[in-house]
Parts: C-alpha cells; structure tokens; sequence
C-alpha cells in the first residue's frame, strides 16, 4: 500500500496491480472525482467517453465532466438504462453507437462511472471497440469498489446464465471516492459487504475476525473503516490477480458462493435480487456442504451466518426457489468441467479450497438448510 497527498492535502492510499507486462493503480480516498491527479494518466487533448446510468449521472456526471475538462480532454458521454437487466448486448450497442456517433478512435478512453453493471458492460465494450482501447473503472457502489472493479473481468448477461459473454480487459487505473458511498441505498451498501465479507472468509481470518469487531462501523459508512476495508480488499484481490489474471488457477476462489448465488438471481431475474444478496445466500450453503463434508464445523457456519445477518444480508433462500431449481443454472456455470460441478467451499475460515467432490444430494442438501419451509 502506497499513502500519498492529494493537491488539498488528504491523504489517499494506493493499491498496485502487478500483472506481467504492466501495473495499474487503484486510489482510494475521499474527494477523488474532483481532482484532476486522479485521472492520470488522461492529459490535455485527450479524447474520453463516460459510460453511466442516469442514476449515477444525477450526482456525479457533471462533477467528473467539470474535472476532466478542467484538465483539457474533450469529453462525451453515454447513458444506458440502470439495473442488471440491462446488462446486455443491447446495452453494449447503446456504447458503441454513441462511439461511432461522436466519431471516436482508439485513441479513446473509456470511463465506467458507476457501479459493477456499470464497469462491466463498459469494459467489456472497451475490450471490444475496434479490438481495444483503454478504460478507466469509477466504481461508485461498495461492491463494485471492492470487488468488481479490480481484476478486468467483463461481460453482459445471457437469459441462461449471468456472465456468459465478456472478455479478461484490464482497465488503466481505478479511481475509488469513497464519497460517493454516501448516496447509496442502505441495501446497495449490505449487498458491497457480502463481498468483503467473501475475503476474510476465503483469505484472511485476521480480517473476517475484524469484520466481527467492524460491520456495524461500516454499515453505518464510518470511513476510516471503510478505507481500510476497501484497500484490504483490494489489496487481496490485487495479489491474486496477479499470479491469476485469467482464472486458470486460485481466482476461482474469489467466487465463494457465486455459483449458488448467481442461480438465485438468474431464477429470480436479474436485479430482483442484488449480485451481493444472492451471494450472501451462496456462502452459506457453500459453508454447509463445506460442512457436510467434513470440513467445517457448525460453529464455522453459525459464526458466518450471523457476519452476515449483522450486515443486514438475507440468510435464507427465495421463498419461492426450490432447492432443485439451483441445479440448472449451476451446471451452466463457467466452473464446471469435463462434466464435474467445481465449487468453491472452504477447508476452514479463511482457507478456501476448488472441490469436484460433492454429490447432487449433498449440494442440494446444503440448500435445504438455507430454505425457507
């Protein structure tokens, strides 16, 4: 971690991604959209294209505007529509028309000013755009700030299956204001915290032990604790992303409960339930067969399950979602291979492990648990 002074003054810290052939930084601090050191290395001339959502736009699109045409770029924008459901191949047109429109190059940098839907429907459009051009990541929710902004994975939704069409892209830079936090629903900002909560639980008992002694503080935005929450979190994910850029390896641990998580959203349709509650949920019954076979205690489970009721995230699956209904949309998950469900579980908290092992009844057996009867 690097600290270092903005033009006021503030301390902001600063985060590395080291990939093989180049690094880029993430910041985190608060006022950053209003200071142009933030935005390097964009200078005079430069031509940039924001991707928003009117949403987002409402608070802070005049305000990263005003900051880039301060520092000299000639400065577009495009809005598409807010929510998961619009994270599509038509939401991707909407970017690259407004690029064609406005006569953009590859010498354009795109700006994902918002949230993951945001950040991945952007990048996936910056890795795309005439076979490339760079992207900057504004990620203005909790979960994407911790999570989905760093590591350059991009997609849009399929019908059948959430994530199915995207490419490994890396942006240039993340800039995280945790100022922009403040305008966030209270749900937006519990379902960010299911991915921190992810990290202890997969990486570091240390910092799931301080999330125990924490989650009130950041439930409630007290920021010294959330610039030690996010920079922890991307400090982890920074360091796994770059032994792992392409998910060949241990990335695939980042996705503890993802797979049970994203059949709940999919069976629900996207954005009824958030990215971060269905992954809430996930954990758990990931927790459970971790149990079932052998690997955690109940203690383990309980001492989860309560993290993230404390978070205010739901412990229990859909009311109206059979255990039987995950099973589809599971084994269309871009894990599974050679025919073998692969699920992230846990040999212990903060110890997470790939396993092929579990049967369909055990699987559907840690569901159970987390259904509502």
């Amino acid at each position: 971690m690097i600290i270092y002074s903005n033009h006021k003054g503030q301390d902001m810290l600063q985060v590395n991604v080291e990939l093989k052939e180049r690094r880029y930084p993430i910041i985190i601090g608060a006022g950053l959209l209003t200071d142009p050191q933030s935005y390097a290395p964009l200078k005079a001339g430069d031509k940039v294209m924001i991707v928003s959502n009117p949403t987002v736009a409402e608070h802070y699109l005049a305000t990263v505007q005003d900051t880039l045409t301060e520092l000299g770029c000639c400065v577009d924008y495009v809005l598409i529509p807010d929510g998961e459901k619009y994270k599509t191949l038509d939401s991707l047109n909407m970017i690259f028309t407004a690029l064609l429109e406005k006569n953009h190059n590859r010498d354009t940098t795109l700006i994902a000013l918002g949230g993951g839907v945001i950040g991945d429907v952007a990048g996936y459009a910056a890795a795309s755009y005439q076979r490339g051009i760079r992207f900057i990541q504004i990620p203005t929710t909790l979960l994407a700030q911790v999570d989905s902004s760093v590591g350059g994975k991009t997609a849009v939704n399929h019908p059948l299956g959430k994530n199915m069409i995207g490419a490994f892209y890396q942006p240039i830079s993340v800039i995280i204001d945790t100022n922009s936090l403040h305008t966030l629903a209270k749900r937006e900002v519990s379902a960010g915290l299911a991915e921190v909560i992810k990290y202890g639980a997969i990486f570091d008992l240390a910092f799931f032990e301080w999330l125990e002694q924490n989650i009130d503080k950041l439930v409630t935005l007290d920021q010294n604790a959330l610039e030690y929450c996010i920079q922890r979190c991307c400090q982890l994910k920074a360091d796994i992303v770059a032994r792992d850029e392409t998910e060949k390896g241990n990335r695939a641990l980042l996705n503890l409960g993802h797979t049970f998580g994203h059949a709940i959203e999919a069976h629900m349709g996207y954005g009824n339930w958030l990215h971060g509650e269905g992954v809430s949920v996930g954990m758990l019954e990931a927790a459970e067969l971790s149990r079932i076979l052998g690997d955690l205690t109940e203690q383990d489970v309980a001492r989860l399950e309560k993290l993230l009721a404390r978070a205010v995230l739901p412990t229990i699956s859909p009311d109206n979602m059979e255990p039987a209904e995950y099973l589809p949309y599971m084994w269309r998950d871009k894990k599974v291979l050679g025919g073998q469900l692969r699920l992230i579980l846990l040999k212990s908290l903060g110890q997470a492990y790939v396993s092929a092992q579990a049967t369909e009844a055990q699987v559907l057996a840690a569901i159970e648990r987390f259904t509502q009867r």
